[in-house]
């Protein structure tokens, strides 16, 4: 164990769309930090030049996390302090951040997660969907394992959340619709936090006849009733 109270690693969510939704104590640890662990530094060094903040940024994203976690401990050992960020949210929630707490918990280092923006927090309250049980299924695979993990979703009765690209967006309301009914209320999120946000609720063959009429961009989350 560490024989301070000093956190070798803070996890930082930042804002997922308004940039003013960043909390002041996120604000404080990025400003001392030692090093700023970055999902994508061009994105990761807006957010700072807009907060007028000047610190050391390292790259920290999937394509590295596995490569990168062994040296990162070693330095935090060293008595270097890392804040971890995401592009956007909470590090670690669908994005890369697991395996770097994990070492550090394991290695006796102390982490701190501050609370902070995540998008499927606003989308299940936007959805106006049963909110006081709920299942978090992030994304679906791609290809391999997806259709298996829909069909154990099939007698869920707590809503359920997931993320999801706007170029698989129909792609996958069609297969809940086929899996859970044509009439399962859903909800579809997308740019939350920012000023063309959009929450369109309906039955599943509803948001698809919307979708198909109704091209979208941006980050999305959808919401999907439980099985009564």
């Amino acid at each position: 164990m560490t024989e301070t109270n000093r956190p070798d690693l803070y996890v930082v969510p930042t804002p997922i769309g308004n940039l003013e939704d960043i909390t002041l104590r996120a604000i404080q640890v990025l400003k001392t930090a030692d090093v700023i662990l970055a999902e994508d530094t061009r994105t990761t060094g807006k957010l700072l030049k807009h907060l007028e903040i000047k610190r050391p940024l390292q790259s920290y994203h999937i394509f590295n996390e596995h490569k990168a976690v062994e040296k990162l401990i070693e330095r935090m050992e060293a008595g270097e302090q890392f804040a971890l960020v995401s592009d956007a949210g909470t590090p670690a929630i669908s994005d890369p951040g697991f395996l770097l707490v994990r070492a550090a918990r394991e290695a006796g280092l102390l982490v701190n997660c501050l609370p902070g923006p995540t998008a499927f927090v606003p989308a299940l309250v936007n959805s106006a969907l049963p909110n006081d049980r709920f299942v978090f299924e992030g994304f679906l695979p791609h290809k391999k394992g997806r259709k298996t993990r829909i069909e154990n979703l099939l007698e869920e009765p707590r809503t359920m959340i997931f993320y999801e690209s706007p170029h698989r967006l129909l792609k996958t309301l069609g297969q809940f619709k086929e899996a859970f009914g044509e009439d399962r209320l859903a909800c579809v999120s997308r740019e939350l936090t920012k000023v063309f946000e959009e929450n369109i609720r309906g039955s599943l063959s509803e948001l698809i006849t919307y979708y198909e009429n109704n091209p979208v961009k941006g980050e999305i989350v959808i919401t999907v009733s439980g099985k009564n």
